[in-house]
């Protein structure tokens, strides 16, 4: 792929995604500034690239901080937010200074230092409790979590900076990302991240439900590809695009699959469903292939064998937080 800019920020950069898309950009000859507060990236992430970058230890949400990391770029990723479902539901008005101002300060940081587009991480959890499937951008929004309203409002933003302030803005719905270096420490991670680390410890995962709602998984450097398609298609401001597969797999079906994959056999544990958790999600992806030329490259199969092999290496290596 053929960037056509030089200079790019990656708020939250040191995290999963982020250091995977700074990766990319790297490659593609840009050069790179990261914002990261490191309450949940690691600085391992860049440690490979540590020198090709100029990184910043600070908060989005610090005015000093953010402006100067956003000077001279052309191009923001807004990946920095507080994930966690479940930790919205506990903390609704910290991670509303975080996933709602946040947005709205590093929206105004581009404005102000004449950035000429930013990519924002949205989610489809915005789509919450409609039974309708897949989901469709133009659905009607129905947030089930304090996470999934403050993204909604993230993409209010976004709008309202593109209509009024000429501010060019893309979101992208994130479907289920996984990959290599999603952290699995956490008991808000990823289900693929914290089944792998059960795997490769020979540990029981514990299943919130029944094991049979499912999820639409896209492999992190699909995700980082929409990312990079979204930052240079021609049209593509103000939009709003899903970015997944357009194919399901059942949380208990993934835990077989990984125990296949490591020779492992250890029935799960059951509990109750967690609140704010949605049971079903699929993404229709028509529209990003037609606006952007999204299409996943890397099947299931392959995303999920490449991961497996990473947590095994780096549980033999022991990769430090």
């Amino acid at each position: 792929m053929s960037i056509k800019f030089k200079n790019a920020l990656v708020t939250g950069g040191a995290g999963f995604i982020g250091s995977h898309l700074v990766d990319a950009l790297l490659d593609e000859g840009c050069a790179v500034t990261v914002l990261d507060n490191l309450s949940t990236g690691h600085l391992y992430n860049l440690k490979h690239i540590k020198d090709s970058i100029t990184f910043y230890k600070g908060d989005i949400q610090n005015p000093k901080t953010l402006m100067k990391a956003v000077r001279y770029c052309d191009v923001v990723f807004h990946q920095a937010a507080m994930v966690s479902v479940p930790q919205t539901v506990e903390h609704p008005v910290d991670s509303a200074r975080i996933n709602d101002i946040g947005t709205l300060m590093v929206l105004d940081a581009a404005r102000k230092n004449n950035v000429r587009r930013v990519i924002l991480a949205s989610s489809c959890a915005v789509y919450g409790t409609d039974p309708n499937l897949p989901k469709t951008e133009n659905m009607q929004p129905r947030p089930f979590s304090p996470y999934a309203v403050q993204k909604l409002t993230g993409e209010f933003y976004a709008r309202l900076y593109y209509d009024l302030y000429k501010l060019e803005t893309v979101c992208l719905r994130y479907f289920n990302v996984y990959g290599p270096r999603q952290d699995p420490s956490s008991p808000y991670s990823g289900v693929i991240s914290i089944f792998m680390n059960k795997a490769v410890s020979q540990k029981q995962p514990l299943i919130y439900g029944d094991g049979n709602q499912y999820r639409d998984f896209v492999f992190v450097k699909d995700a980082v590809r929409a990312n990079l398609l979204a930052a240079t298609s021609e049209g593509a401001g103000g939009g709003i695009f899903n970015v997944g597969t357009g194919s399901s797999v059942r949380v208990r079906q993934l835990w077989k699959e990984i125990c296949r994959m490591s020779g492992t056999d250890i029935a799960p544990r059951y509990e109750s469903p967690r609140p704010g958790d949605i049971r079903e999600s699929l993404a229709d992806i028509s529209l990003a292939k037609s606006a952007l030329g999204f299409e996943p490259e890397y099947k299931f199969e392959k995303g999920l064998e490449m991961t497996y092999n990473w947590y095994k290496e780096s549980v033999k290596s022991e990769v430090p937080d």
